[in-house]
């Protein structure tokens, strides 16, 4: 290679300087501009010093990894590579690197990066520093992304700080059940565009309360599995159970904990607050899902309580505050009186609390103990400025960042056009990020067929990488909206995320057999990566049995052939691979086949009863 430098101009007269300024500069200047700029991610470098050459990854490229720590992060690199096509890339410990290497390094003498920045070198080796073991990872989620727009980066230099502390996706899969495929691609797109937290409202299949245990549950193993996942990938999973409203899915069938109005009905999604046995009952569950998920937070959600009523209906809750805290005491003492005390238990198990913010009215004479994180997401009278200013911990889960399946939508492109950042909360603009520790999307079931969870993700994926974007860095890199969704065509999806829109057989006629039952059925894929199974009696279809969030998911439910329709979700099928054959599981809930003795198709949760193993014979 020719060394820089050596030329010699010699120049002769003011003319030639002046047809050399004239003649040239133009596409000299256009050139360094464009080295200048940084490369291709989500989120954008905020910053890029450009150098001669670029760095070449190739056949010979080893990770150099010296510390445990930067082994750690040089192993899940490696096997990242390998699943984006790159091929196996040795991990070798320490010595001296070798141009084309890449080497790892955690440095906490770096303090400037803080615990999830990095720094990035490209030349005739790549290097990859943070100060962390976590800040060195989210450079080579950078590097991933540099690579998959080709084998060789241009050479350079960033330091790649974040703004917030917490960049996060919360998912309800409280009622309807998840597929756990769904959650680890989401854990891993989380982890390639640098978002760090992943609320789950979810439902660990009980032990000690089996009565609780209505279908939407996940076993604790699966749990473990997603949560080993998201330590991998530095994403940390907080689970949420809803309290004191939304516990339908836990009292539906515990009467006696539910709250009775003045006319003595009982309310089965709201619990009783002023009984023990209540408190009792919800820290059960907590100590039961600390089993489970390793995360140094629980939120206990804390909204909508009072919900299409109001606290006169419930004069025990009144009796109880004045009871305790004195005359002066309103009824919503007794549901801040829960909050606290379920606050004093998970600080009394090393968690700190989260509650979502509408149930603070200021109604209340009894303050929410210090510490506890607010997630503001409903415009109330206690606005975010004075929740900072009495030192509570701030998260923006704005309305305008929600996800509402057979429903609301984020207006992803509006939101980026205003240039829209965490300090845009509901009914309040701050001008200080000090006191927000982050923003998050969120994603509700309230209409649980409404969309397939294949539309949920095509749906999601743009939200999630501008909230990405508006909470790492810059909310506006690029002068059009359109030029920012490039970005995501330009770095793709997460090394290991699975198509889950792939139908394993193609269209047409088969047979399906299994011990019991058999069938005629055409096989048809639907737009969203599903499939419809039309009989001659019209399309299966999952219907009857109670409906929660306007879904069957009451197990033995038969499957039974409606007419067809191609807007209904319920007449659409995943056919699983199988040791064998395919499992018929629905779209919606994520229930199998299984056949009852006198060959009837009936769902159910996997867990409860064998899925039948279908045999396709093609016509």
């Amino acid at each position: 290679m020719a060394e820089r430098g050596k030329r010699r101009f010699r120049l002769v007269g003011f003319a030639a300087v002046i047809a050399l300024l004239a003649v040239p500069a133009a596409p000299a200047v256009a050139a360094q501009q464009e080295r200048a700029a940084p490369p291709v991610t989500v989120p954008a470098l905020s910053n890029w010093t450009s150098e001669p050459g670029s760095y070449d990854f190739g056949a010979g490229t080893r990770l150099v990894a010296g510390s445990a720590s930067e082994r750690r992060v040089a192993d899940t690199l490696a096997g990242d590579l390998k699943a984006a096509g790159h091929g196996t890339v040795p991990v070798v410990r320490g010595g001296a690197a070798r141009p084309g290497d890449i080497v790892i390094e955690v440095r906490p003498t770096h303090g400037s990066l803080g615990t999830e920045g990095y720094e990035l070198q490209a030349g005739k080796r790549l290097s990859v520093t943070g100060a962390t073991e976590t800040g060195a990872f989210y450079g080579t989620r950078t590097l991933l992304q540099l690579l998959a727009q080709g084998d060789h980066i241009p050479a350079g230099h960033t330091v790649d700080v974040p703004r917030y502390k917490e960049r996060g996706v919360g998912v309800c899969a409280c009622y309807i059940h998840i597929s756990l495929p769904w959650l680890e691609n989401l854990v891993r797109e989380m982890a390639y565009h640098k978002l760090n937290q992943l609320l789950l409202e979810i439902k660990v299949k009980s032990d000690a309360h089996p009565e609780a245990d209505t279908w939407g549950y996940y076993t604790k193993d699966e749990l473990r599995g997603l949560v080993a996942l998201g330590d991998k990938y530095h994403v940390e999973i907080i689970p949420e159970i809803n309290s004191p409203g939304h516990m339908d899915p836990w009292i539906a069938d515990r009467p006696d904990l539910q709250l009775t109005d003045s006319d003595g009905n009982k309310q089965p999604a709201r619990l009783d607050v002023t009984q023990q046995a209540a408190f009792d009952y919800y820290t059960s569950l907590m100590d039961e899902y600390a089993q489970v998920f390793t995360a140094p937070s629980w939120h206990m959600g804390a909204d909508e309580y009072m919900l299409g009523s109001d606290y006169s209906k419930y004069p025990q809750m009144l009796r109880y505050a004045q009871e305790k805290y004195g005359a002066n005491a309103t009824p919503q003492d007794a549901y801040i009186d829960f909050i606290n005390r379920v606050q004093a238990y998970a600080a009394s198990k090393g968690k700190q609390l989260r509650i979502w913010n509408d149930g603070l009215t200021g109604a209340n004479t009894v303050p929410v103990a210090p510490g506890t994180t607010v997630e503001h997401w409903l415009n109330v009278q206690t606005k975010p400025s004075q929740l900072i200013a009495q030192g509570y911990p701030l998260m923006n889960a704005a309305y305008s960042l929600y996800l509402v399946r057979g429903g609301f939508h984020s207006d992803t492109e509006s939101l980026y056009d205003q240039s829209w950042d965490p300090r845009s909360f509901e009914g309040e603009k701050l001008t200080s990020s000090t006191g927000i520790t982050g923003a998050k999307i969120s994603l509700w079931p309230d209409n649980g067929r409404g969309e397939t969870e294949n539309e949920v993700a095509a749906d999601t994926e743009p939200a999630l990488r501008h909230l990405a974007q508006a909470t790492w860095g810059d909310p506006h890199p690029d002068a059009t909206y359109a030029q920012f969704t490039a970005r995501g065509t330009a770095v793709g999806h997460a090394p290991g995320w699975r198509d889950l829109t792939r139908v394993p057989v193609a269209d047409g006629t088969y047979t399906f057999r299994t011990a019991g039952a058999s069938f005629d059925a055409t096989v048809q894929r639907t737009p969203d990566g599903y499939a419809t199974l039309r009989t001659a009696d019209g399309c299966l279809e999952i219907q009857g049995g109670k409906l929660t969030l306007n879904v069957p998911l009451q197990p033995g439910v038969s499957a039974t052939p409606q007419p067809c329709d191609t807007a209904n979700t319920m007449q659409r099928w995943e056919l699983a691979p199988t040791a064998g054959g395919y499992r018929l599981v629905n779209a919606i809930t994520q229930m199998a086949l299984s056949v009852t003795d006198d060959g009837r198709l009936v769902q159910y949760p996997p867990d409860q009863h064998r899925p039948a193993v279908w045999h396709l014979t093609a016509h």
